[in-house]
């Protein structure tokens, strides 16, 4: 077999392939559409841009997203590194400038010299030797309609959704306060944009009567994923939706009241001079006028500048039960791999890791060697298994969860000791294996 893989993608999982590949000194060509062509969310050249939120979710080990991150460590995750170099406060969170954080991963492959980065389209799949398909969500219909062919099975599609950025200076911090929930991480990681009752009656009528933007010809399916759920779409589920989701004041005390608001709305920065902070959880597809005019009525946000406006575009994902093995090849041509979200995984970091196990595969397959299946006592395996599990029916993407995991056998009642005893077992179990 021919020492040398196509990856075809840029995105969070195609780098991480690709640099696991060049790791064990296999030749990589990298394809990237960007600058010749650019999806409807994507706006730089950059490789592994953010569209979305700029949080890789938490860091402590004792947490899902924690434990996925310290396992993608043992692998040199490359995305790790330049997160790392990127890092922005956020309480308990991972968050990142996502300018440095593609920047760095860009210097990185660019410098590789196992990399071939290429700047170009691909619309067919390569007809021989190992191919890493890591195009993402919003791959290009040309490759859409060619591995729809090839898989044999129906695309499921669902709404993604960003919220809106707005400047640090616009924000009234007379009705604001800093904190972080359950006073975790620094007080000023978080901006908090309290609402009383009064108040918050009054900005979910509006929100709920509010105008949505039209939406793009590829975008006129009606399903939405939960786990990118549009306040708009949260909103319309009960008067009360929002106040146990984004909105929710638990862990919060107002110290210009000294009680807990009835309604919050937390700001996160966004790069890490703090000059910009995004809504969290504010993804939507209102309308930019009607998101100024519904947004700014939190009393912090009644003069705020929006940098940027909350947008909704397409996901896609394959119905991969059935389709892939758990090394993410493609069961009925096993030379093919698929990496990040359209793969069956949700989440940066959740993509970044099926790219980290598709190139170590990949290389492996090279090598003559057989693939690595991690257990379900770990969360890489516990996902990777799961977007292989025939048994599953009315897939939906999986993000990391402990729920997926192999529970212990020795129960434990209390939820942090029994999630810190599961974290520590997955790394016991790295402690022992060689990754080389």
């Amino acid at each position: 077999m021919n020492n040398s893989v196509i990856v075809i993608g840029g995105g969070l999982a195609g780098v991480e392939a690709a640099c696991q590949l060049s790791k064990r000194g296999i030749k990589v060509t990298l394809y990237e559409m960007k600058p010749q062509k650019f999806s409807p969310a994507h706006k730089t050249d950059r490789l592994a841009e953010l569209v979305c939120s700029n949080s890789l979710k938490a860091e402590r080990l004792g947490s899902a997203a924690g434990l996925l991150k310290a396992e993608m460590s043992r692998f040199g995750s490359v995305c790790l590194d330049a997160a790392y170099k990127a890092k922005v406060p956020a309480g308990g969170a991972l968050a990142v400038d996502r300018d440095v954080f593609s920047l760095e991963i860009t210097k990185a492959i660019e410098e590789d010299e196992n990399i071939t980065l290429v700047r170009e389209e691909i619309t067919d799949i390569p007809q021989d030797g190992i191919v890493i398909i890591a195009a993402g969500p919003l791959m290009s219909d040309a490759l859409a309609q060619k591995v729809g062919e090839l898989c044999g099975k129906e695309f499921l599609s669902f709404y993604d959704a960003a919220a809106p950025i707005v400047t640090a200076d616009s924000i009234d911090m007379e009705n604001a306060f800093t904190q972080s929930r359950y006073d975790r991480g620094g007080e000023d990681d978080y901006i908090n944009c309290p609402l009383d009752k009064a108040q918050y009656e009054e900005f979910y009528d509006e929100l709920i009567n509010a105008e949505s933007a039209e939406l793009h010809s590829f975008d006129k399916r009606k399903d939405v994923y939960e786990g990118c759920m549009p306040i708009e779409v949260l909103a319309s589920r009960g008067r009360d939706a929002m106040r146990y989701g984004p909105l929710k004041p638990v862990g919060l005390i107002n110290p210009k009241t000294g009680h807990r608001p009835w309604a919050n709305l937390q700001l996160r920065k966004e790069n890490k001079d703090g000059t910009m902070y995004n809504l969290v959880g504010f993804q939507t597809n209102l309308k930019f006028s009607e998101q100024k005019r519904v947004f700014s009525m939190f009393p912090a946000l009644k003069n705020a500048e929006f940098v940027r406006y909350g947008v909704m575009h397409r996901n896609t994902f394959l119905n991969s039960p059935g389709i892939l093995s758990y090394d993410f090849s493609l069961k009925n041509e096993p030379r093919i791999y698929f990496a990040g979200q359209i793969s069956g995984v949700e989440g940066y970091m959740e993509s970044a890791a099926s790219g980290i196990l598709a190139g170590y595969n990949a290389a492996r397959r090279i090598n003559g060697e057989e693939p690595i299946l991690l257990p379900k006592i770990t969360m890489m395996g516990a996902l990777s298994q799961y977007v292989a599990d025939e048994s599953v029916k009315n897939f939906q993407p999986m993000g990391a969860a402990f729920g997926i995991i192999e529970p212990l056998e020795e129960k434990i009642r209390d939820k942090k000791e029994r999630y810190e005893a599961l974290a520590q077992r997955s790394m016991d179990y790295f402690d022992k294996i060689d990754l080389r």
